[in-house]
C-alpha cells in the first residue's frame, strides 16, 4: 500500500512546541516509527506550513497514493481550499490530530476537513497515525472484497 502522510503548519516543531500538548517526539520519530511498524508499505512523508503546498501534495496523491493521512494543523478550522482539495481526490483521507481538539479551545471544535474525509482520529498522540494506517488498510481491504 502506498500512503502519503501529510502534515500541516507548525508540525515541523513537534518535540519543541507545547510538549505538554503534543509530546516530545518529532516528525522524524514519527517517520521512523511508522516505517518500522509497516515495512511492507511505501510511506511518503511531507510537511508544509504553506496552504498551497499542502493542496499541491493532495492533488499529487490522486492516483499515486492508495490513501492519505492528513494532519492539517490549524488549517483544519479555517481552510475551505484544503477541504475542497480533499474532496477532489479519489484516495481516501484520514484526518489525524495529535491532541483531542474537542477538549481544547472552542475554535478548534469544528473541522472543515472532516466531512470530506473517510474518518478522523484525534487525541491519541502520534499513535493516531498508526491507527490511521490500520483504518486505511481495513478500508482498502473491504474495497478489494477481502
Amino acid at each position: 500500500m502506498r500512503i502519503l502522510v501529510l502534515n500541516g503548519p507548525n508540525l515541523n516543531l513537534l518535540g519543541r512546541r507545547e510538549p505538554d500538548t503534543y509530546g516530545s517526539a518529532t516528525l522524524t520519530d514519527l517517520e521512523r516509527q511508522l516505517r518500522e511498524r509497516f515495512p511492507a508499505h511505501t510511506i511518503e512523508f511531507r510537511q508544509s506550513n504553506v496552504e498551497g503546498e499542502l493542496i499541491d501534495r493532495l492533488h499529487e496523491a490522486n492516483g499515486a497514493a492508495d490513501g492519505v493521512i492528513f494532519n492539517p494543523g490549524g488549517y483544519t478550522h479555517s481552510s475551505i481550499a484544503l477541504r475542497d482539495a480533499v474532496a477532489a481526490i479519489d484516495a481516501p483521507v484520514v484526518e489525524v490530530h495529535i491532541s483531542n481538539t474537542a477538549a481544547r479551545e472552542s475554535f478548534r471544535h469544528v473541522s472543515l476537513i472532516a466531512p470530506v474525509c473517510a474518518g478522523q482520529i484525534t487525541g491519541f498522540g502520534l499513535d493516531g497515525y498508526r491507527l490511521a494506517v490500520l483504518a486505511l488498510e481495513a478500508r482498502l481491504n473491504r474495497a478489494d472484497g477481502a
